[in-house]
């Protein structure tokens, strides 16, 4: 590659990933939203907090039956069409569901945006391993990571605000339209590899063909290095899941008497933790060329983190504390995103989609399921516990998910950042 086009690479690299980034920002937006609006849909619907938390989950029931087909999706369509058609269908469901005017049609708007950017991710991680050295791989993971987090900034204290100037149901109708400005800008400027702009490609499949449906699907299931990064991403994300986009606002709003804007920029805080958390571990794990152990220094943390929340002066740590305790539970909490480059590693290059859906269904069934369990026990000791009480034995269960995803990090392979699938197993 002469030195100019080196520049024209870099530049629509540049746009290429830009476009994408943007359009995962609004899958992280949707997946957090919901708690920012809970008194105004609970009000508006008449919900009790189990139909709430089951709306907020159905978004990671569809995220989750999706991501085999995503990953087919981006295999064997290509990512610009899978997120052209995935970003179009998430700004239609969010219409829907700002304008519902019953409880189905808000489920069903809600279920179109999760099947709706349930594809993106996948699709961004098969670009990157086309358009990125292998090297390079955790670090752009990590950025994606990072600000596809800042969405979930948006969902917090601006989305409040939003809501108390314009209402909640036309904020959703904004979000619908700016998301298919960028399906179309997708179609119009993503391209899934370097050569279809006429760049060489930084890298070819190691066979050199083609691996059937089927066999790609079997490789990845039966192979046991797969799993324990589908387990650390369901333990991890499941429980920060159900923190920041489901129970954290009215924990902070029963526990501690704050208002509703205020419980906002406490999770804030814990989001733009986790979105430096994601830059900084895909860094850090491509610089020192390993994954488990930025794995374990994170994982540990999370863990003392969670426990302090939890545990610390009967189930009500100080105020005073809050913020930098919630910063470092987000910081830490990507311990589970190095699991896409294990995964990705451990598995056949030419089936990264695949490979990386399968774990992705790890964190997006702990998401399904988490909030759920925490409105079950809310509903059912709501009326006998204190506050206090009643939302440390909630998120014990989340602390329980957490101690799970850590349990796996000592099970994950090491591959030193390389592909290891040709090695003698």
């Amino acid at each position: 590659m002469t030195k100019n086009q080196g520049k024209s690479f870099a530049t629509y690299r540049f746009i290429v990933f830009s476009i994408l980034i943007i359009a995962y920002m609004v899958v992280f937006f949707h997946r957090l939203a919901v708690g920012a609006v809970r008194d105004d849909l609970m009000r508006d619907f008449n919900m009790s907090n189990t139909t709430f938390a089951n709306l907020s989950s159905t978004y990671f029931y569809a995220y989750t039956l999706m991501q085999i087909p995503s990953g087919i999706l981006a295999d064997y369509i290509g990512a610009r069409l899978t997120v052209t058609f995935g970003t179009l269908l998430a700004g239609i469901g969010s219409i829907v569901f700002g304008f519902a005017n019953s409880i189905f049609m808000i489920f069903f708007g809600r279920l179109l945006v999760g099947i709706g950017v349930s594809v993106i991710f996948i699709a961004i991680l098969k670009v990157q391993s086309k358009w990125f050295k292998e090297n390079e791989f955790g670090t752009i993971s990590g950025l994606t990571g990072f600000f596809g987090n800042l969405g979930g900034v948006l969902a917090q204290t601006p989305l409040a605000l939003l809501t108390a100037a314009i209402s909640w149901r036309y904020s959703f109708g904004i979000i619908g339209l700016f998301s298919i400005v960028i399906a179309v800008l997708c179609y119009i400027l993503v391209r899934n590899e370097p050569s279809h702009l006429g760049f060489p490609n930084l890298q070819e499949d190691v066979s050199g063909k083609k691996i059937s449906l089927i066999k790609g699907l079997k490789t990845v299931i039966l192979n046991p290095r797969t799993w324990p990064s589908f387990f650390v991403f369901a333990g991890l994300f499941g429980a920060f899941g159900a923190l920041t986009g489901t129970w954290g606002v009215s924990y902070l709003t029963s526990v501690y008497g704050v208002s509703k804007v205020s419980a906002t920029n406490y999770m804030t805080v814990a989001v733009i933790g986790m979105s430096i958390g994601s830059a900084v571990i895909g860094k850090f794990s491509d610089k020192i060329r390993k994954r488990k152990l930025p794995m374990l220094l994170f994982g540990t943390v999370n863990l003392v983190s969670w426990a302090l929340l939890i545990f610390l002066n009967g189930g009500k740590p100080p105020i005073e504390i809050l913020n930098p305790l919630l910063f470092i539970l987000g910081i830490s909490c990507p311990a589970f995103a190095l699991g896409w480059a294990c995964s990705k590693e451990v598995n056949p290059p030419e089936i990264t989609g695949i490979s990386t859906s399968v774990v992705n269904i790890g964190g997006f069934l702990g998401g399904a399921i988490m909030p759920p369990v925490v409105g079950y026990i809310i509903d059912k000791y709501g009326e006998i516990l204190s506050p206090v009480q009643l939302y440390q034995r909630a998120f014990l269960y989340c602390f329980i998910a957490v101690v799970i995803g850590y349990i796996a990090i000592f099970l994950v392979k090491e591959t030193n950042c390389r592909n290891i699938y040709k090695e003698k197993q």
